[in-house]
Formats: C-alpha cells, structure tokens, sequence
C-alpha cells in the first residue's frame, strides 16, 4: 500500500466550501481507504491506497462532489514524495519567525514551471521563491508581505484554481504524521 496525503482546495475557508472532517474520514474508509486521518479542519487527509496517484485522485475527486456536493480540486502527493521534496526545501524556507513561509502545491496536470512562469519573477527585495517537483516554497517577511507578487496569486483565479497552500508548520506536520506507524 502507498501512503498519500490529499490536500483540498478552499475548504472550510471564510465559511465556504463546508465539510465536516468525521463525515470526510468516514467518506474515505466507505471508499477503501486503510488508516485514514484528518488534520485541522482545511482538508488535509493522510490515507493508504492500493491504487495509483491518477486512480486516487479520480476517486477522491468524485467523493466529494457525490457525497459533499462540491467540485473542487484535490492536490494528491505520496507521501515518500513529500518528504522527499522537504530534504530539498531551501535553507531559508521556514527560517525567519518575522516570515511567512508556505509551500504551493501544484495541482496535476498543471506544473510548477508553469505556475512560476504564469505568476513572474519573484521581488527579490520581498520574498523568495523555488520549487522542487510539485510544490513551490515561498517565504516572505511579514512587515512587507502585501509588496510580494506572489501575496497576490489569490486574485489570479487562472493560477489560483491550479494550487493549492499549505503554511509551513502544516505542511511539515502531514510529511511528520506520514511517517507515523497507524496502528501506534
């Protein structure tokens, strides 16, 4: 079985896009899924499949429109991925505590060079930006977020519907309870 984590799109954000995370779980485990857990109520939810990363994506996609009544995107990434993309995280990803630092994961077909090239060239004087495989890092001091390009990716709905963000003490959380051994 592989281990994968599916991030949600715009859930239980600002009030829209509502799902309770206990009906979401019980989705999972009725679909198959072994070892399923939520993580903090944005949609993030660590799984076992014996299906493939196209099949999984398919199958929770369509979860949540015929059991939730929405269409939204689903980020799926394994789990050995995500850990192997944080080992390649910059050293100034998550180093500053007067920065915002988050990783973008890239929503499949879509590209990390694609979604970099659409967005421009980062402000240097305001933030940074990489990416490794599907997820692109970006931090930002706090005093001068609102100059960044990247701030503004929300107001891009063309880059913003091929995305989806996770601030960094949650992104470094789900690679953390991947690697947990479920049964305890």
């Amino acid at each position: 079985m592989t281990k994968y984590i599916s991030l949600l799109r715009g859930v239980n954000v600002g009030g829209n896009n509502k799902i309770s995370m206990p009906e979401l779980k019980a989705a999972y485990e009725e679909r198959g899924f072994a070892n399923v857990l939520t993580y903090i109520n944005s949609g993030n939810i660590l799984f076992d499949s014996d299906l493939g990363l196209r099949e999984v994506k398919a199958v929770c996609e369509n979860l949540i429109e015929t059991g939730f009544g929405l269409k939204i995107a689903v980020g799926i990434i394994v789990a050995g991925d995500l850990a192997d993309t944080l080992k390649h995280a910059p050293e100034w990803w998550n180093s500053d505590a007067d920065s915002r630092h988050n990783a973008i994961f890239v929503i499949p077909p879509a590209t990390a060079e694609e979604v970099c090239s659409a967005v421009g060239e980062a402000k240097p004087e305001y933030e940074k930006v990489s990416h490794y495989g599907s997820v692109i890092f970006w931090s930002a001091p706090l005093k001068t977020f609102s100059r960044t390009r990247w701030s503004k990716i929300v107001q891009n709905k063309t880059v913003y519907n091929l995305i989806t963000i996770r601030n960094a003490n949650t992104t470094l959380k789900l690679a953390a309870l991947a690697q947990e051994d479920p049964v305890g």
